[in-house]
């Protein structure tokens, strides 16, 4: 018999990822898996509907929204095929905004950002991953995904 007591769990975490392109890419999954305890991840996935400056002026976000509803989906479909617990929403085509308006939408314990590498990132040039770091309480990890080309999901 045994007279430990019971360990009380561990605490669930509760991550932000905001990424676009790179949503679907395996390498930010494995990022999101490396925590461990998939019981113990909820995955907030915010992607924003970036268009160009055209469209965007024309008020034209329709395909923009399309692609990022795609790529969610794929993401959330292999977060929760591997049992974590994952959420998605299309976010502000300012990656930054997109950011404060989950923060003030849910608890959230750390932030991943997902880019392209320097010098293919827009991100990047903005200083997205700098200004969120600046701007938030909770620990940011910022991942740089090489290639998405092979797991991008096929446009139907």
């Amino acid at each position: 018999m045994n007279n430990q007591p019971d360990q009380p769990a561990p605490p669930l975490v509760h991550i932000l990822v905001v990424a676009n392109e790179t949503v679907a890419s395996s390498v930010l999954r494995d990022a999101i898996l490396e925590r461990g305890d998939t019981a113990r991840v909820r995955v907030t996935v915010v992607a924003p509907a970036l268009n160009s400056r055209v469209k965007h002026y024309v008020s034209d976000e329709d395909g923009a929204r399309a692609a990022a509803e795609r790529r969610l989906a794929t993401c959330l479909e292999g977060l929760r095929a591997e049992g974590v617990a994952a959420e998605g929403t299309i976010g502000d085509a300012d990656p930054f905004l997109a950011i404060t308006d989950a923060l003030h939408k849910w608890e959230i314990d750390e932030i991943i950002v997902a880019t392209h590498p320097e010098g293919r990132s827009h991100w990047l040039e903005r200083k997205l991953v700098e200004r969120v770091r600046a701007a938030c309480r909770q620990p940011v990890r910022h991942i740089v995904v090489e290639s998405v080309g092979a797991e991008a999901p096929p446009s139907s």
